[in-house]
């Protein structure tokens, strides 16, 4: 892709940026009780008005960073409803005092009607109240995700009993790639301009960094969703399981704590076992896409969506691909991010209504036409679009430097 292309894209992807955030500044504010509708029709219509923490928390970020760090997001609007969902999840997102456990799910008002035992509330309540606390400059907010950071790192390495998940005797302890991702992706948001932060977690970051290289496997040649605690493969469905996209969302946080810490070992695994390989394994090559789960033997997936085309590993992939090439320069990423980008747009891209579906049959026609769920909020559309913005714009200003133009 030539200086034109990456313009073109740069062109696109801005458009298509302030056209998400304006669907969602439309449709999901709740004026009344504060936070966000997040189960949306096509059209925006709100279907359902229960609040997910998790995606109230993304939203909080999305927010805070697109204000903090895009000058043409820098709208008083903007902040005023990042502070709205913020100060909803302080009042409401904790499910009794003193416990730091998240609900996973709140009536419109605010009352807890589901708790999950995991830690991924925790994780974007963390995750939205720290960039909260940086586009504000009100400390409360990032005092708040320190002590459920605290909270967190207690509960994976020392003591889970208060996720209320019991040992059962046939129960296989194994490691899901999803908890060190997303310690590492807190590590990265933490750490972000604060050296004293930086220094505190960077043992967690190396930690959670190598916890997610165990689950290369295969002699090198597959990223499998669970291991043993130890590192080992696991028998039966679970240990089979693939999933392309969480592999290449981990590989551009590898990629980032690779550059943070200049390990230039730790940059290449990134890219040639988390970037590269998934892609290359996860493409369907019929119809095109990523598929949603794999089976590392070959034999069917267990999971009823499995051949399903969901929009987050794609949106993920366009970053992982962005990111890989502009800290390599190796041509075969920039031609991916292309290929991805086109299949993207074309599959998702909702151009009536704004927004993009999230949910495709195998063949790419729309199974799912709400444009948010449970599982799909303001978060993996506008953070992909976000990412790939900046990143296309520093590669644009270093061409046109080179070539001088």
């Amino acid at each position: 892709m030539d200086l034109q292309g990456l313009r073109k894209w740069h062109r696109r992807i801005s458009g298509e940026l302030d056209s998400v955030v304006a669907f969602w500044l439309q449709h999901s504010h709740d004026e009344e009780y504060g936070g966000f509708f997040t189960c949306l029709g096509q059209d925006g219509k709100v279907y359902d008005d229960l609040k997910y923490v998790w995606l109230q928390g993304r939203q909080v970020w999305m927010y805070s960073r697109l204000y903090r760090k895009v000058p043409r997001f820098q709208r008083p609007e903007i902040l005023q409803a990042a502070r709205a969902g913020g100060e909803f999840l302080l009042q409401h997102g904790r499910v009794a005092l003193p416990s730091q456990k998240c609900a996973f799910v709140l009536t419109r008002d605010g009352r807890p009607v589901k708790i999950q035992r995991t830690i991924f509330s925790e994780c974007f309540y963390i995750l939205g109240l720290d960039e909260l606390g940086r586009a504000t400059g009100e400390s409360r907010y990032q005092r708040e995700a320190q002590t459920m950071m605290e909270a967190i790192v207690r509960w994976v390495r020392e003591d889970p009993s208060e996720l209320g998940r019991p040992q059962l005797a046939g129960a296989a302890p194994h490691d899901s790639m999803a908890v060190p991702m997303m310690l590492l992706n807190l590590v990265d948001q933490l750490s972000e301009g604060d050296g004293e932060a930086a220094s505190q977690f960077n043992e967690l970051g190396n930690w959670a960094a190598q916890r997610i290289l165990m689950h290369v496997q295969k002699n090198g040649t597959a990223v499998l969703e669970n291991v043993s605690e130890d590192g080992k493969e696991l028998p039966g469905c679970l240990g089979r399981q693939q999933n392309p996209g969480h592999a290449l969302e981990a590989g551009w946080f590898l990629l980032r704590h690779a550059q943070r810490q200049q390990d230039s070992a730790l940059r290449s695994q990134a890219v040639e076992k988390f970037i590269k390989q998934p892609f290359h394994s996860g493409w369907d090559p019929e119809h095109g896409g990523l598929f949603s789960f794999q089976d590392v033997d070959g034999l069917c997936p267990t999971q009823l969506e499995w051949n399903m085309k969901l929009w987050w590993p794609h949106t993920e992939a366009m970053i992982a691909f962005l990111m890989g090439f502009a800290d390599t320069q190796d041509q075969e990423l920039l031609e991916l991010f292309d290929q991805m980008a086109k299949y993207t747009f074309d599959k998702f891209h909702d151009p009536e209504a704004g927004e993009w579906f999230g949910y495709l049959a195998q063949e790419g026609k729309v199974a799912l036409t709400i444009k948010g769920g449970p599982f799909k909020g303001c978060f993996h559309v506008p953070r992909a679009l976000y990412m790939c913005e900046d990143i296309l714009e520093t590669l644009i200003r270093e061409t046109e430097s080179k070539s001088g133009k």
